[in-house]
Formats: C-alpha cells, sequence, structure tokens
C-alpha cells in the first residue's frame, strides 16, 4: 500500500472516500524542573537518576504544582488562539503501565486549562484554518527500554527520569483531510511553539510526540466512519508515511466488505505498515476523577495579563511586518521567520544596513550555507548580524565590490572580525577613485589593441572582457560600475 509499499487500490476507488484526520500532539514545556517536583528536566542523564519520591509515586509523597509550567501552557494557548479557562481542574487518569509508576497520570479531563483554538497552515496557495478542540497541562510517564529479540533473552528496563516531565497536550478539531495538511498542521504547530520558546519541540529527544485519528467516510457522507488511532508518531515523515498507509487501509477494509475496528494501532517505519496494538480505550476506561492532592488551577486577570504582556510576535504577523517594512519576496519572509532564531538575526543585520534585500540574500544564501556545511545553527553563527549588515552596506557605498565581499566574507566566518577589520588590515578597500583607475584601464587597454578594434568595429560585447582584465589588474578592488564608465570614455 502506501509509504513503501505498492497500492493495491485503483485511484478511482481512493477517490470515493474522504479521510478525516485528527491530531493529538503532545509538546514537553521547556521549564528547568518537572511539573510536581524539583527534579530536572535535562535530557540525556543516566536512568533513573532525576527521581524522587514524588515522581516514583512513592505513598505519602504529595504534588505541588510548577508555576512556570502553567505560565508556559498558558502561553502556549495564547499563540494558538484559545480561549483560556481562568479555573481548571487537574484530574487522575487511571491506567496500568509498566513506566507509570503512580498507576495514573495527572492530567486534565472536562476542566481543561484552555479551549476552541486554531492554527492556519497554507498549502498550495491556499488558506486553511485547522480548529484547536482544547490544550491541557500533564505530566508525562517514564520510559521502557526493550533489548533482546528472542523471547529466551528479551529484556524490558524502566527509565523514569522523564516520570513528571511537564506536558501539554493539544488536540485538533477533526477538520484535517489529508496527510499534507497533517504534515503542514504540525510544522505550523511546532514553529509557532519553537517561537514562543514553550518547548525546544526537539523530536529526537521526545519533546514532540503525535497520535493520529483517523477515519474514512464515502464523499458525501454527513456520518464520520470508525477511526483507528496511530500512536507515538516521532517524526514529520512517519506522520506522512503512517496515514497514507491507514486511509488506504481502512478503504481496503470497507471494499472488501468489512468493517473498520475502533483500535488503536502502531506505526512500523521499517515496513511501512501499522499494526493492531490494543482495542482504543474510551474515556469512561480511565476512570477520571479530580486529584485530591491539587487544588484547582486559577488564572487572575492580572496574571493572564502579564502573560500576555510577555509573548512575542508570532510567525505570521512577523512575516507580514517583514514583506512591508523590508520589500521582502514572499518566499524569503516565509525561510526568515521559520524560526524566532533566524528572523531576530536577519532584522537586526537588516536594520544595521541599508539595504535589508540584499542582507536576505546573505544570511539565506552564503551564511546559512556555511552553517549548514559546518553543522551550525545561526545562533551560533561566528558573524555577528551588525557585522553582516555593516558588509552589506560596504558593498552599497561603492567601498566594497561583491567579488571582494564574497573573499572577505570567509575570512569573518573564520575570525569574527568585521569587514572593515579586514578591509584596512589586508588593504582590500575598494578603488573609487578615477585617478587612481585610469593607469589600470591604460594598461589594459594598450595590452590588448585587438579588442579594441574589436569594440570599435561594433563588438561592444568585448566591453565585459576590458571589465573583467581591469578588476583582475587591481586585484578585485576596482568599483565595477566607474570602470564601466572610464571604459566607455577612453573606447568611443
Amino acid at each position: 500500500m502506501a509509504s513503501g509499499t505498492t497500492s493495491l487500490l485503483r485511484p478511482e476507488v481512493i477517490a470515493k472516500y474522504q479521510p478525516v484526520i485528527g491530531l493529538e500532539v503532545h509538546v514537553q514545556l521547556a521549564t528547568k524542573t518537572k511539573i510536581f517536583c524539583g527534579c530536572p528536566t535535562g535530557f540525556g542523564a543516566p536512568p533513573n537518576t532525576n527521581v524522587c519520591p514524588v515522581c516514583l509515586g512513592l505513598p505519602g509523597a504529595l504534588p505541588v504544582l510548577n508555576r512556570a509550567a502553567v505560565e508556559m501552557a498558558v502561553q502556549a494557548a495564547l499563540a494558538l488562539n484559545c480561549q483560556i479557562n481562568q479555573f481548571s481542574r487537574l484530574a487522575r487518569k487511571n491506567y496500568f503501565y509498566p513506566d507509570l509508576p503512580k498507576g495514573y497520570q495527572i492530567s486534565q479531563y472536562d476542566e481543561p486549562l484552555a479551549a476552541h483554538g486554531y492554527v492556519e497552515i497554507e498549502l498550495n496557495g491556499v488558506t486553511k484554518r485547522i480548529g484547536v478542540t482544547r490544550l491541557h497541562i500533564e505530566d508525562d510517564a517514564g520510559k521502557s527500554l526493550h533489548e533482546g529479540f528472542k523471547d529466551s533473552d528479551r529484556y524490558t528496563y524502566v527509565d523514569l527520569n522523564r516520570c513528571g516531565t511537564p506536558l501539554i497536550e493539544i488536540v485538533s478539531e477533526p477538520d484535517i483531510r489529508t496527510s499534507e495538511e497533517a504534515y503542514a498542521y504540525l510544522t505550523a504547530l511546532k514553529q509557532v511553539l519553537q517561537f514562543v520558546e514553550v518547548s525546544t519541540c526537539d523530536m529526537e529527544k521526545g519533546h514532540l510526540r503525535c497520535d493520529a485519528n483517523v477515519s474514512v467516510m464515502l464523499k458525501g457522507a454527513e456520518k464520520f466512519g470508525t477511526k483507528a488511532e496511530v500512536k507515538n508518531l516521532n517524526s514529520f515523515r512517519f506522520l506522512k508515511q503512517a496515514l497514507d498507509y491507514e486511509i488506504e487501509r481502512q478503504i481496503a477494509v470497507i471494499e472488501s466488505g468489512g468493517q473498520v475496528v475502533q483500535e488503536t494501532r502502531l506505526y512500523d517505519p521499517d515496513l511501512g505498515e501499522t499494526f493492531s496494538m490494543r482495542s482504543k480505550e474510551a474515556a469512561h476506561d480511565y476512570r477520571y476523577f479530580p486529584e485530591p492532592d491539587l487544588a484547582p488551577v486559577r488564572i487572575s486577570d492580572s496574571w493572564l495579563e502579564a502573560i500576555r504582556a510577555k509573548m512575542p510576535e508570532l510567525p505570521s504577523a512577523k512575516k507580514k511586518r517583514f514583506l512591508e517594512t523590508y520589500g521582502l519576496r514572499e518566499y524569503d519572509a516565509q525561510v526568515l521567520t521559520s524560526t524566532r532564531a533566524l528572523a531576530d538575526y536577519f532584522e537586526t543585520a537588516a536594520r544595521s544596513s541599508s539595504d535589508p534585500k540584499a542582507v536576505a540574500n546573505w544570511v539565506m544564501g552564503d551564511l546559512m550555507g556555511a552553517l549548514k556545511a559546518e553543522g551550525k545553527d545561526i545562533t551560533e553563527s561566528p558573524i555577528a548580524p551588525e557585522r553582516l549588515g555593516e558588509l552589506v552596506t560596504l558593498i552599497s557605498k561603492g567601498e566594497l565590490s561583491g567579488k571582494l565581499a564574497k573573499e572577505i566574507f570567509p575570512k569573518m566566518l573564520a575570525t569574527g572580525e568585521a569587514a572593515s577589520t579586514i578591509l584596512e588590515r589586508e588593504g582590500l578597500r575598494q578603488i573609487s577613485d578615477a585617478a587612481a583607475l585610469e593607469p589600470i584601464i591604460e594598461q589594459v587597454l594598450a595590452a590588448n589593441p585587438k579588442q579594441v578594434e574589436q569594440f570599435r568595429s561594433g563588438k561592444t560585447a568585448v566591453l565585459g572582457f576590458f571589465v573583467g582584465q581591469v578588476m583582475k589588474a587591481s586585484r578585485g578592488q576596482a568599483n565595477p560600475a566607474l570602470v564601466n564608465e572610464i571604459l566607455k570614455k577612453k573606447l568611443l
């Protein structure tokens, strides 16, 4: 079928059906300590070292809610255009799993922190709004580590370091209709959460995980089909592949006269297939009830306004401002607002220069290319944004040619020095004095009489040859525009 297996369904059969997709996204908040205790949340510590009686679920240990986690959750909700419920309640979600030592998860059920938001996606030039049903806070479980392949030597170890790390769960409305829309939704969600700095959303570290609810129905039908949940999709690529496979699997079941079963499934990226894990639980299976050891969460007007005041400019607003303020192309503005760090770097450089469009080209081209080759992020750039802005200004003022700028840029990367410093030390400043350029031009013309005759006989394209020779003779320091002007006077 899809995702690595050839589809057995004809396109016209698939086209009869409408997929309906909703995503449940779990995001680890970027707090320094866990949600109900003071244990650190850092990734990569030796197993079972960042633990205490609270996150181990030992008898008599009482949780205390982390204020920073609530603030970050509110920030995330505001960024996703949600309505904040100023009174919400924590609840126990009861289920057994080896890496859940309490035997329950502290989450929220019928009184979540926020609801009724949306995320806007853009796909093929069309903007679509995907609803956010709810956003609530909860603690994470630990992690089961499996080793061995045969039953005789297969072992499962439990690392509880992740137990109690603060999560938000973001539940979308069933507004998504294709795997491409799901991919775009998750991309936009990740971008917004990173912009407000509530999470790194590092999928390799498990900071962003996704479950997908998938069903299909005949086009034109009013009632949704039976859904299956595909759990623990830990990459954007696997999300799209799993959805494509699951959509075709369900269509095949219906077309063969069967019925789709409500269940939880897992995706095997090696096979490109989903497989059944267990029957899908309903809310009553978890026996939710209010958490007796924690008071309800109350967010006052003043606290909410203080959080709102700290909110940064969001990606969509920043992109629009970049288009209007700096005259960027749509594509350039999209790239430059892909992360907050990149947007901040560009804007600082643009404000330090006289040509924001040229700055955009340098950032997206030379700088990002060099950083990518070194495996570095924009935050690790050895060139300060102000110094990139100065480089562009030197070019626009005619004090530095584009050719020389390309030679100086690697030296800026290597040393972090300003372009002006390198220019002065190496005597590379652009020659924009006609009196200094004329002797060089005279020498070039005298050395190439054949090309002079060609120009005067009408072959004006030879002018480029002369410019190149002058630039070579001046070690690239001649002002190209001035060279062109002097050459024309001397040749005509």
